[in-house]
Parts: C-alpha cells; sequence; structure tokens
C-alpha cells in the first residue's frame, strides 16, 4: 500500500490513478494522518432478482389512506427547537 500527502496526490493524479487501476491501494495523508484511500472501483456483478421477497411482505390496502386525526395533529403541534 503506497501513502502520500495531499500535495502529491494532486501532482500526480493521473500517475496514482494508474497505479490504483493496476490493483494498488493509495493512501492519501495530510500532515502525516491518513485521510482517504484510492483503490479501485469494482462494479456490481449481477442483476438483482425481481420477486425475491415474494410472500414475505405485504402491503395493507389502505397503505396510502389519510392518517388519523390524532396522528396529523402531533405533526402540527410539535415545534422544533434549534
Amino acid at each position: 500500500m503506497k501513502r502520500v500527502n495531499i500535495h502529491e496526490a494532486k501532482t500526480h493524479l493521473s500517475r496514482l490513478l494508474e497505479e490504483v487501476s493496476s490493483g494498488e491501494e493509495v493512501i492519501i495523508s495530510k500532515a502525516g494522518k491518513p485521510i482517504a484511500k484510492l483503490v479501485r472501483f469494482e462494479p456490481a456483478t449481477g442483476k438483482r432478482k425481481l420477486g425475491l421477497m415474494k410472500g414475505q411482505i405485504k402491503i395493507s390496502e389502505d397503505f396510502d389512506a389519510p392518517l388519523p386525526p390524532e396522528i396529523l395533529a402531533a405533526f402540527y403541534s410539535s415545534k422544533i427547537e434549534p
């Protein structure tokens, strides 16, 4: 794993990205303390399968019905303190 400071990372970003694309990891430090890690991007593999949770989730027929008045009142009567 390679370590560089911010100035070096800005100056040699293209070279660092080439190294990262070949599998090396690069730690970027500020005042000697690590603040970021450059790693190669790995795209998600495979497609999501539709219907995976079929039969395990139930959505009520009235899921989008208006809320009862006492619950609505709680939204309008609460005050947010800074």
